[in-house]
C-alpha cells in the first residue's frame, strides 16, 4: 500500500515544475497554519501556485528520497531533517528553525492542576503511546525527569492514546482528567483548556526545521514564499495557531 501511494504521488508531482509553482512538503501538524500562510501570500502573489503535500515528517522525507519532487521541506522533528541531510538532498545553507511547539496539560476548566506535581491527584491522564507518538514520548520524558512517571504507572492512571489528537479528545470529552498534548492541539479543544505548560527543561524542545531542497535555490517564487514563512506576517499566523517563534 505504501508503495502504491508513493507511485501515485510521483505521478502527481513528477511532471516538471512550471514557472510560478512552489512544491511544499510539510508536517501534518502544520496544516492549518500553512494553509492560512499560503492564502495570505496568494493575495499579493496571485501568479504563484502553491502545491502543498501534508503528511508525517518521516513519510515526507522518505517520499523525497524516493524521488517525489519538492522545493521546500518542513519537518516536525529534526531527526528527519538530519536524515535528508545525510541523503544529500538538502540545500543546507538554507536550513533553519521555523517555529517551536510546547507540551501542555489540557483538562477540564474546573480542574485545579497548576503544576506537574498536581497530576498525582488527578484520576486519570491521557498521553500518546510513548513508543509511537512523539508527544507521548515527550510526556514520558518530562514525567520521568520529575519522578512522577513510575508512580502514575503503578497507580494505573495513564491512559495511552494512538496519537496526540486522540489524547486531546479524551480530555475534551471528560473521559480523563487531563491529557498531555502540544499547545497547538490544545488550542483546538472545544471544552478542555490549557491547565499549565510543562517545564521546558524536562523534555527536548519540539522543533520544526525548514529547508529548501537541492535544485530549488535560485528559484524566485520558491525563495519568495520561503522568505514569507519567516516574515513577521507569516510568523504571526503560526503564533495564532499556538506555535512558538524561533527568535
Amino acid at each position: 500500500m505504501q508503495a502504491y501511494c508513493l507511485l501515485l504521488l510521483l505521478l502527481l508531482f513528477a511532471t516538471p515544475a512550471l514557472a510560478g509553482e512552489v512544491r511544499i512538503s510539510a508536517a501534518a501538524s502544520l496544516t492549518d497554519a500553512i494553509k492560512e500562510v499560503s492564502a495570505l501570500y496568494k493575495q499579493s502573489h496571485p501568479q504563484v501556485e502553491l502545491l502543498v503535500n501534508f503528511a508525517a515528517s518521516g513519510a515526507l522525507a522518505k517520499q523525497i528520497v524516493a524521488g517525489a519532487p519538492a522545493d521546500i521541506y518542513i519537518s516536525a522533528n529534526p531527526k528527519w531533517m538530519k536524515y535528508l541531510q545525510e541523503q544529500g538532498v538538502v540545500a543546507e545553507e538554507t536550513t533553519k528553525t521555523l517555529v517551536y511547539n510546547s507540551l501542555v496539560l489540557a483538562g477540564s476548566p474546573n480542574a485545579k492542576a497548576t503544576a506537574l506535581k498536581d497530576v498525582l491527584q488527578m484520576r486519570s491522564i491521557a498521553i500518546g503511546s510513548p513508543k509511537s507518538v512523539p508527544a507521548g514520548k515527550y510526556a514520558e520524558q518530562a514525567l520521568t525527569a520529575a519522578n512522577l512517571y513510575q508512580q502514575l504507572q503503578q497507580e494505573k492512571k495513564l491512559i495511552l492514546a494512538k496519537d496526540v489528537r486522540q489524547a486531546l479528545l479524551y480530555a475534551d470529552r471528560g473521559e480523563v482528567a487531563g491529557a498531555f498534548v502540544y499547545r497547538t492541539d490544545a488550542m483546538l479543544a472545544k471544552q478542555a483548556k490549557i491547565l499549565f505548560e510543562v517545564p521546558q527543561d524536562l523534555y527536548p524542545q519540539v522543533t520544526y526545521p525548514a529547508t529548501l531542497l537541492k535544485g530549488a535555490e535560485g528559484k524566485t517564487d520558491v525563495e519568495g514564499f520561503y522568505a514569507f514563512l519567516f516574515s513577521p506576517e507569516g510568523q504571526q499566523i503560526f503564533v495564532k495557531y499556538g506555535f512558538l517563534l524561533a527568535n
